[in-house]
């Protein structure tokens, strides 16, 4: 999931010449217990969700684009499966494009930082294993997300689900809900309560809302034209 960009970059370029220089080979079976954030409760009243079988959309096309508004359908569709907003995953899917989304890269990259995250909505393990439980996809693996954009958007979609069902009716502080639930999304549950508390973001959760503010729009035109 989103963590802190911490050294995500400076190693870039040294894993690009890793993917490209020499064949790495994909573990079948890695061994990441990282607790993640953990999703908390999920909704006995749950809405039904389509299973997720292949994406005919690659993460990115063969000039490297990885714009997010690619999987606008899909976005729309799970959105809608699990009652979220369709406008809010997306915003969401904008703020994660800030690394590059080849599952190559991203396989070599856990080999450096095993608690990384996969897929184009940057989710770690213990978070998809836990958002997994008894929905359409219970049967997939983490590591298939560099592979599966479909995949991870259905679980991002479901994870914002089981964020939502911890926020009360109403609260204190002055976030919207879909400003809450990215901040959750981005630093956790228990951030997220306490943000609804009144608590005010720190620096790195303030620049996370910044960004989502400023995908907004975007990410309306994207889905707009879906």
């Amino acid at each position: 999931m989103a963590r802190t960009r911490r050294a995500e970059w400076w190693l870039v370029g040294l894993l690009l010449a890793l993917v490209m220089g020499c064949a790495v080979p994909r573990p079948n079976d890695q061994d990441n217990s990282r607790a993640a954030d953990p999703t908390g409760q999920q909704s006995e009243s749950a809405p039904s969700a389509p299973p997720v079988t292949s994406t005919a959309v690659p993460s990115r096309d063969a000039a490297g684009n990885q714009d997010p508004a690619r999987f606008a359908l899909q976005v729309r569709t799970h959105a809608e499966a699990t009652g979220m907003n369709p406008v809010l995953v997306m915003a969401i899917l904008y703020n994660e494009s800030y690394k590059p989304h080849d599952p190559e890269l991203e396989r070599a990259w856990q080999k450096i930082d095993p608690d990384a995250a996969f897929g184009i909505a940057n989710m770690h393990r213990a978070a998809f294993d836990d958002t997994k439980q008894g929905r359409p996809f219970a049967d997939r693996a983490w590591e298939e997300l560099p592979d599966e954009p479909e995949l991870a958007i259905q679980a991002a979609a479901w994870y914002l689900h089981d964020l939502n069902t911890q926020l009360p009716d109403s609260w204190a502080g002055p976030l919207t809900r879909d400003e809450l639930l990215a901040l959750g999304y981005n630093a956790g549950p228990g951030n997220m309560t306490a943000f609804a508390d009144g608590a005010p973001p720190g620096i790195q959760a303030q620049s996370y809302l910044d960004r989502f503010h400023g995908n907004w729009a975007r990410a309306e035109d994207a889905i707009a034209g879906a």
